[in-house]
Parts: structure tokens; C-alpha cells; sequence
């Protein structure tokens, strides 16, 4: 009897986990047209309109940033690491969802703002979450909120480490934020030049 109850449940977890799988959304398919990107998510303009409201980041500074993270990725992960080059180890820090928030960084931001039941797999938490960090970096560390290679350094590597100029050696590092500003360029004129008439019809407003 408590065999079968136990094979029961293994099979409903199988089958709920099956199930979630299938609910984490799917990245859009142009990701480097913000226009094509709003068409096909509804709902993920008026989510990060919202951020932009609250936390005063522009859309396409953060949908930059997301972009270079997860690739829109809901469920993103960073790589594990190999134990003896064949055994899955340990991943390289705790990074999840479309910001790639760490454990500690979303603890923050949820004792901050208190918005308890929030996720990182949520496209409109997960934009709001990085609208509140881009925001303190702009207002501790005085970055315009449209530079978005220096505030990428910062969300990289984080305030301290950006003041510290950890990242000056970090050749990478340099590269991704510039990627990001030059991302962020191109989505806010593409963002301008949204064709208006269909804007109402994509769910823009």
C-alpha cells in the first residue's frame, strides 16, 4: 500500500512538474525588434510601463538589460559547474528568471518595495525588479537613468563593485555593457517609431 501511494505521488509530481513546464513562457521570436517583441507578448509593455513609471528607467534600458541576461529566458539559469570534467556540480551563483536575480538581490528588493508574492519567472515582476535596482544606482551613484552601458556595470557587478572599478580589468564585462548600450539605442527608436495605429490593438495602452 505504501508503495503504490508512493509510486501515486511520484507520477503527480511528474505530472504537476510537466504542467509548470509547459505554463514558463516561450522567449518571443525577434528579440531584437522591441516593436515585434511587444506585438507578440501582450501585455509586456503595459508590465514595463508600469516599472517606468514607478521606478523612472526607461523601458528600453531595462528591456537592454533583460535582453543581455536571459534572453528573455523565464526560467534562466546560469550554467552548472563540471566536477572533474563529467559530473554536474554546483551553478555559478544563484542568478534565476528573466533579471537573472540572485537570491540575495531579490530578498532585498522584496523587503524594499513589499511586494512579498512576487517571482522571478514573471515577466512584470521580473522588469519591476530590475526598474528598482537600475534606480538605486542612478540615485546612489548619480548614473543617468538613459546611460545604460554604465548602469549595466552596475547591475552586473553591482554598486560596490562598480565603485571599487572591479570591473575596469574585466574585458567581457566592458564588452556586455557596451552591447547593452548599443541595445538600448536601438530599442528606444524602435520603441519611437512603434506604428501607432496598432498600438491600442497590441495591448501598448
Amino acid at each position: 500500500m505504501g508503495s503504490i501511494n508512493t509510486m501515486h505521488l511520484r507520477i503527480v509530481g511528474i505530472g504537476l512538474a510537466a504542467l509548470l513546464a509547459g505554463c514558463v513562457s516561450k522567449p518571443p521570436a525577434n528579440p531584437e525588434d522591441l516593436c515585434a517583441i511587444f506585438k507578440e507578448k501582450r501585455g509586456w509593455y503595459r508590465e514595463a510601463k508600469d516599472a517606468e513609471l514607478r521606478w523612472k528607467i526607461p523601458v528600453s534600458v531595462m528591456m537592454a538589460v533583460m535582453n543581455k541576461e536571459s534572453s528573455y529566458i523565464a526560467n534562466a539559469r546560469p550554467p552548472r559547474r563540471m566536477l572533474l570534467g563529467v559530473i554536474p556540480w554546483k551553478r555559478e551563483s544563484t542568478a534565476y528568471g528573466f533579471a537573472q536575480a540572485t537570491d540575495e538581490a531579490w530578498r532585498d528588493y522584496l523587503r524594499e518595495t513589499g511586494d512579498r508574492f512576487r517571482s522571478r519567472d514573471n515577466f512584470g515582476d521580473a522588469v519591476d525588479f530590475v526598474g528598482w535596482y537600475l534606480d538605486r544606482s542612478h540615485r546612489h551613484l548619480d548614473i543617468p537613468v538613459n546611460d545604460a552601458r554604465t548602469l549595466y556595470l552596475t547591475y552586473y557587478a553591482g554598486m560596490g563593485g562598480y565603485s571599487r572599478g572591479t570591473w575596469r580589468n574585466n574585458t567581457w564585462l566592458k564588452d556586455a555593457a557596451s552591447r547593452v548600450g548599443a541595445k538600448n539605442s536601438r530599442y528606444s527608436r524602435q520603441l519611437a517609431n512603434c506604428p501607432g495605429p496598432k498600438r491600442r490593438a497590441w495591448g501598448f495602452f
